[in-house]
């Protein structure tokens, strides 16, 4: 059986030939030389070879001991940079979180937030992903993200979601359309035209406005094709406020008053499962930062 070798001793023994001495090295160390020596025979002891040469009333390594040297100074520093690495990393100094968002939180929200939060934790990397709530939920399932900012459609026992922002929706048109001009919509006003359905107008469905999606013809997932025909005038779509894309001077956003409806967003992470500290810093940041908030 292998001799289990404790960390002090060879640190003291380093110690001893750094300092000149083994009354030197316990000075610097606060210990007593009784101490220091009855250690270091210990190890010699377990090794079964002198590390130092008897006598003289110098520190002189043995041939043993000047075989040990690097290797004691080696194995004391993978210890120390192992434990400054373990610390940086559950004190949340340091570290990587993986996060997936809907692409209009990642666009809208994040650039913000990781800022913040790159401020807040300058030593944890990020990477964020963007893909459609589906896959969003299902990299978080995968574990190939810890976190998820997302809307959950389907309750999901594996999964648990913190609801942090309600993003209410509204009508999409051009700026030269019959609706544009108005603050605020009932969706029978949407009846006598054409209805442009996206990912999200599922959001309509279980409201009375859901007899528009049933005469509904056209249906577009891509957010560029969709702005592309909202802005040719070919129709009006429904989206959540954070998915309108204010950059496009041509479109206009109008609230859906009645019925009023609006999706969840919050953080999504899998259940029953502990979080990295850097994730979880990640986590506590997005609450405090985004928990109750309205658009």
């Amino acid at each position: 059986m292998l001799p289990e070798l404790k960390l002090a001793p060879l640190r003291y023994v380093l110690a001893i030939l750094d300092s000149g001495g083994f009354h030197a090295a316990a000075n610097q160390l606060h210990r007593s030389q009784p101490a220091i020596s009855m250690a270091v025979r210990d190890l010699e002891e377990r090794l079964g070879q002198p590390i130092f040469e008897k006598g003289g009333g110098k520190a002189l390594l043995t041939p043993f001991g000047r075989w040990c040297e690097p290797r004691f100074r080696e194995l004391v520093a993978h210890h120390d940079r192992v434990c400054r690495d373990a610390l940086a990393i559950a004190r949340q100094q340091r570290g990587r979180v993986d996060i997936a968002a809907v692409p209009s939180v990642a666009s809208r929200l994040m650039p913000a937030l990781l800022a913040g939060f790159l401020e807040a934790y300058p030593g944890i990397d990020i990477s964020l992903q963007d893909g459609h709530s589906e896959r969003v939920n299902e990299m978080v399932l995968k574990g190939e993200v810890e976190l998820g900012i997302t809307s959950l459609w389907l309750p999901d026992d594996t999964l648990r979601f913190d609801a942090l922002l309600h993003d209410d929706i509204g009508v999409v048109c051009r700026d030269d359309h019959p609706l544009a001009q108005k603050d605020a919509l009932h969706w029978r006003a949407l009846k006598p035209y054409t209805l442009i359905r996206n990912g999200t107008s599922r959001l309509l469905e279980g409201s009375p406005a859901a007899e528009l999606l049933a005469h509904s013809t056209l249906y577009i997932s891509n957010m560029i094709s969709l702005t592309a025909m909202l802005e040719a005038g070919i129709g009006v779509t429904t989206l959540p406020r954070l998915a309108f894309q204010e950059e496009h001077q041509r479109l206009r956003f109008i609230p859906l008053a009645t019925p009023h409806l609006e999706r969840r967003i919050g953080v999504l992470r899998r259940a029953r499962q502990s979080l990295s500290p850097a994730a979880d810093a990640m986590y506590g940041y997005l609450i405090a930062q985004l928990e109750g908030s309205h658009r």
